[in-house]
């Protein structure tokens, strides 16, 4: 381990026997247990994050470097970090934000590693979610949170605007508790843009967006045979949260709004007990259109076993010739 840095390397040396202690007990645990990756993932993830809360306050060097082991070896040991991870987001995650927030690292290390290993593996193993965008957005945003909760909330209306539509009330929440600055650029409103404007929008409207544009909706589900979700044609039922869906044996809650659209596991009580409530108004087909108020959608699916389903700001589109379920903004 000659590539380590110094800070890492010492804390290392000092504490040798202990460490391999736990190499040894990952292999007991797990035969298949890659200790050469782990090693690699010491090298290459962990030891720029010691090093950079190092660098911003040296007395906590120790338990930075004790915490990061610690967790680097669960994570390796599932499968989740090294050179083999079966997904790249963790590894990036380490190697791209974590330095980034030594002060917060170090402040509270296995709080702030912990945290955002798992919101990592989770926007990684959540279809539809786009962990590169959270990513992407953290490295920009993150190093200007002031304290480990405020980077705690932020990271949460990330992963909302990366996909998490469950997400969106918790996000909101988390986003009034952010300074005036930070806010607008989690939420992602332009320069020169109405904070108070937006937040009221995003509360009132799950569609409402910080970009000047209507977006088509989204499309969820596919047939279990081409790696989708749904072994046969989605029956919908609305719940109050969003859309109730059942595809033979298997349930689950429909969640959508302009930031994405997830499904989420539900139950068949959960299901049997929904009641498709009417709504005072639903899109009404015109030939190959759906029309609802001023505004038309194409619709390429047969009039024949065309479900429609909505509640005040989304209507859902299920047919018995597709396996795959729309959600669209009214």
């Amino acid at each position: 381990m000659s590539t380590i840095s110094a800070p890492f390397a010492q804390v290392l040396a000092a504490g040798r026997r202990q460490f391999n202690a736990r190499v040894d007990e990952a292999r007991r645990r797990s035969p298949a247990f890659d200790a050469a990756g782990f090693a690699a993932f010491l090298r290459q993830q962990v030891d720029g994050v010691v090093t950079a809360a190092h660098a911003a306050d040296a007395a906590r060097t120790t338990a930075v470097a004790l915490a990061a082991y610690d967790i680097a070896l669960a994570l390796c040991l599932h499968g989740l970090a090294g050179p083999a991870a079966r997904a790249p987001l963790l590894n990036d995650t380490w190697s791209q934000l974590l330095p980034r927030l030594g002060a917060r690292v170090a402040e509270r290390p296995q709080e702030v590693l912990g945290a955002l290993s798992n919101a990592a593996v989770h926007l990684g193993g959540v279809d539809g979610a786009r962990g590169a965008q959270w990513l992407a957005l953290m490295v920009q945003l993150a190093p200007a949170a002031a304290s480990v909760a405020q980077l705690f909330d932020l990271g949460q209306v990330l992963a909302w605007r990366a996909g998490l539509a469950h997400y969106r009330t918790g996000a909101l929440q988390a986003a009034d508790r952010l300074p005036a600055a930070l806010q607008a650029a989690a939420l992602g409103m332009p320069a020169g843009g109405d904070l108070p404007a937006l937040r009221a929008a995003l509360a009132a409207d799950p569609w409402a967006s910080p970009e000047p544009r209507r977006l088509a909706g989204w499309e969820l589900g596919a047939f279990t045979g081409f790696g989708g979700r749904f072994a046969q044609p989605p029956e919908l039922r609305v719940a109050p949260a969003g859309f109730l869906v059942r595809s033979g044996t298997r349930h689950f809650l429909a969640i959508a709004d302009a930031f994405g659209a997830v499904l989420l596991p539900a139950t068949a009580e959960e299901f049997a007990a929904a009641v498709a409530p009417t709504p005072p108004r639903l899109p009404q087909r015109r030939g190959t259109v759906l029309v609802f108020a001023d505004r038309e959608w194409p619709l390429d699916l047969p009039a024949e076993g065309l479900q429609l389903v909505a509640d005040a700001h989304t209507v859902a589109i299920a047919s018995l010739y597709t396996h795959g379920l729309r959600l669209m903004p009214l």
